[in-house]
This record gives C-alpha cells, structure tokens and sequence, in this order.
C-alpha cells in the first residue's frame, strides 16, 4: 500500500453536499461516451459458494465497481445466499451469466487474470496498483476491461490465464499467502477507486456528519497563534515557579524549553488552550482549598 503525505491539521468545514459531488465523481469516471462503462468488469469463474459471490458484489459496490459476470456458478443463478450476504447491494441486480470464459470476455478490449503463484507463462505481471492504473489508462482511451477471478478452490485454471494479457498478483505474507475470493476482489476493487477518484473522502457521510479526510479534522476550532501559546506558557510557568516544580534555578531554562516544545509538537489549537489554561486553574484551585 503506498503511504500518503504526513500527518497533517486540515482546517476545512466538510458539508453534506460533498457526499453527493462524491458520488458523481465516481458514476462520471466510471461512464465513457454514450453512457458506456469504462470500469472493469469483475468477472467470476466458476465460483463455488453464493456467498462469496455475495460478499464480492458488496466489495464491488464499496469502491465503485457495478459490472458482474459469472461463468458457470457451481451452485447457479441467481442465489439467495448471494443476495443475503450481499446485503441489498444493487450489484446483483444486472449479474450477466456465461457458461465459458471465452465468451465472458468477448466483448473486452483488455482482460488481466488474478493469480497467487507462478504458472510459467510468458506474461507481465502486475501488482493490483499497476493493474488499476492500467485498467484507468486503456479505459481513458475507451477500451473494455475485465478482470479474471478463479474458484475458491484453486484459482484459475492455466487455459482461463492464457486468455488474459496479464497477471495480477498482490503482495503478500509468503508464509499465508492464499486470498479468499472477496478478499481479492475488494483488494483490485479499492486500488480502482484509488486511481480513478483520488479526491474521494473517507467513510460515510450523514446528514449530521460530513465525510472523513485524512489528517485532522479541526473544523469546529482552529490553530492557536502565537499570541495564545505564549499566554498559556506565561501561566503555566508562573504556577510550576510557585510550585517549585522548576527547581534548580540552573536548570529552569533547559526545563522551560522542554516544556514549550511538547506544546509546539502538538499542534495545539485555540480550543486546546482553553482546556490547558483551564486544567491549571483547576489545579491551583485544589491545591489552595482547605484540607
């Protein structure tokens, strides 16, 4: 996974109507010209629990993805314990069904195989970030994609790979290196979102309650100034010189300074202050009241 800038404050109101600019975001990336899908297909070979084509759909739904194939479900379609473990997700309403691979993807301009070991094919191999930032580069150009995923048991066969042009493998623990079907289908599913709606928030938004963003979010306050900062310190070191806290006086400059800069680190903020210059007071209070 590939890290993001440093930590840092964000001072920016998120209003609800993100939400909604959020998801139109999404819909206009994934529809080319006419209306056509420029997502990738998520397409299922042989799966052999509903479940799982269940849980893959929602995986699906959560980062973007809408377009189901399925080639020969061991248990067929369409299934209710897909439709139970999918919770409602709109994903399995347009499921289309195949009984070859062949004609699954016969309609795709580009179509990757997902793999979790070698097969001694001459092929190129990408990571799920590679695949996604390929899948986003062909469909820019209006090409038809689609990604292959194996049965639960033991993948994809090495005849369903040789239709592919490439091969996506994630990183993983070598020790435990087995995915589950959902796992692998949320894990290209999220690189796609990744790719293709960069500005995306994070989390679900309310109507009370905006989307996350990384970092900070510090909306209902602000950054202390300098001005405030200095207050606090002026108050506390008063209290800690009365209390004899900074004692030896040879030492008091090194131990001022310590203290300022666990202020500073912390990037407090107006609001911070308040509740420090507070908890001083309170405890000059206490340490003044009749025993």
């Amino acid at each position: 996974m590939r890290t993001g800038a440093p930590y840092s404050i964000v001072h920016v109101m998120i209003k609800a109507k993100e939400k909604s600019k959020a998801a139109k975001i999404v819909a206009g990336r994934s529809k080319g010209a006419g209306g056509a899908s420029v997502a990738p297909a998520i397409i299922l070979v042989e799966p052999q629990l509903g479940e799982n084509i269940g849980f893959a759909a929602r995986a699906m739904a959560n980062f973007g993805l809408s377009e189901l194939r399925l080639v020969a479900p061991r248990d067929g379609w369409p299934s209710e314990k897909a439709r139970n473990a999918a919770s409602g997700d709109p994903v399995l309403d347009d499921v289309k069904t195949y009984l070859g691979a062949e004609a699954a993807i016969g309609d795709l301009n580009f179509v990757l195989a997902t793999t979790g070991r070698p097969r001694g094919m001459v092929k190129p191999v990408l990571s799920p970030e590679s695949a996604a930032r390929e899948l986003a580069a062909r469909a820019s150009r209006g090409e038809r994609t689609g990604v292959l995923f194996g049965p639960e048991r033991a993948g994809l066969e090495n005849d369903v790979i040789a239709l592919a042009d490439a091969v996506v493998t994630a990183p993983v623990n070598p020790a435990f290196a087995s995915l589950s079907l959902p796992q692998s289908v949320l894990l290209l599913s999220y690189e796609w979102l990744k790719t293709c709606g960069p500005d995306m928030s994070l989390g679900r938004a309310t109507e009370t309650d905006g989307p996350a963003v990384e970092g900070m979010d510090i909306s209902a306050t602000r950054p202390a100034t300098r001005a405030e900062l200095l207050g606090l310190f002026e108050h506390l070191e008063t209290e800690l010189d009365a209390s004899g806290f900074l004692r030896p006086p040879e030492k008091r400059p090194t131990m001022v300074r310590n203290i300022r800069n666990m202020f500073h680190r912390m990037g407090a903020t107006e609001q911070d202050i308040r509740t420090w210059r507070g908890i001083v007071a309170s405890l000059v209070r206490a340490h003044l009241r009749p025993r």
